[in-house]
């Protein structure tokens, strides 16, 4: 397990570096596509992370955002999301970071996210905690508001952007919530907010039909740093403790 996570960090810091070096000189060409954004600090990006697990574990498959499959033992497999905020990377947003989870036939087992600016470094094994910045961590070491106080984000998926229903669903989502959590935050960058959320930054995260790279390495962030957690579907609440969690989940139930 230790080695997992060693490899993982390894991966995400050698992209987060090179990112923070890409931000920090105004290196942010962009393709604008229909629905999408790339740029080539994507690829070099990801090219760093896929090298970095290779190199230690040749026989693990790998599914990486930009460049696909590379296959290898069906009960140990990468999901990698090397630029994970490229909008707001082009645009100039400082928010953005890069992620890499191991999963295996029970789910994800490994992960670290990087946020290169903030240089934080998030690490999580299954049955074994949080880390942040090696200190150990727990959505309950934050703040205790009320539910009314929390601010809670949300992310949607790829389908729901392909869909006017499901974009429709979402934005009732996104109204119930505001009912009842003080800020519900739109994020394009969702590693970097399950971060905040596994140090109890944030009172709650919500996701509707998520894309599985940002999805595996923020679930077991948010399970391994206590959070309580409800799931339906497409749909999955986690909360802080419970109190949070119920709320969100009655709101939009």
């Amino acid at each position: 397990m230790d080695e997992y996570a060693d490899v993982a960090s390894e991966a995400v810091e050698r992209a987060g570096t090179y990112l923070g070096e890409r931000f920090a000189a105004g290196d942010l060409d962009a393709d604008f596509r229909a629905g999408d954004v790339k740029t080539r600090a994507d690829h070099e990006a990801e090219r760093r992370v896929v090298e970095t697990i290779r190199a230690a574990f040749p026989d693990h498959a790998i599914v990486a955002e930009e460049s696909g499959e590379y296959p290898g033992r069906v009960d140990r497999r990468w999901v990698v999301d090397a630029l994970d905020g490229t909008n707001n990377f082009a645009a100039g947003i400082p928010t953005f970071g890069a992620a890499a989870t191991l999963i295996d036939d029970r789910g994800p087992l490994a992960t670290a996210v990087h946020v290169p600016v903030t240089e934080d470094l998030y690490v999580a094994r299954r049955g074994e905690g949080v880390i942040h910045d090696g200190t150990p961590v727990a959505a309950a070491d934050g703040p205790d508001p009320l539910p009314h106080h929390a601010t809670v984000a949300i992310v949607l998926g790829a389908p729901v952007l392909a869909s006017e229903s499901l974009h429709a669903e979402y934005a009732s989502l996104v109204a119930d919530l505001e009912g009842v959590a003080k800020r519900v935050i739109r994020t394009w960058a969702p590693v970097v907010y399950w971060g905040l959320l596994a140090r109890g930054r944030l009172g709650g995260f919500v996701s509707f039909y998520p894309d599985e790279r940002e999805q595996a390495a923020g679930s077991l962030l948010a399970r391994e740093a206590g959070c309580s957690e409800y799931s339906d579907g497409p749909l999955t609440v986690f909360g802080r403790d419970d109190r949070t969690c119920d709320a969100l989940r009655d709101a939009i139930s």
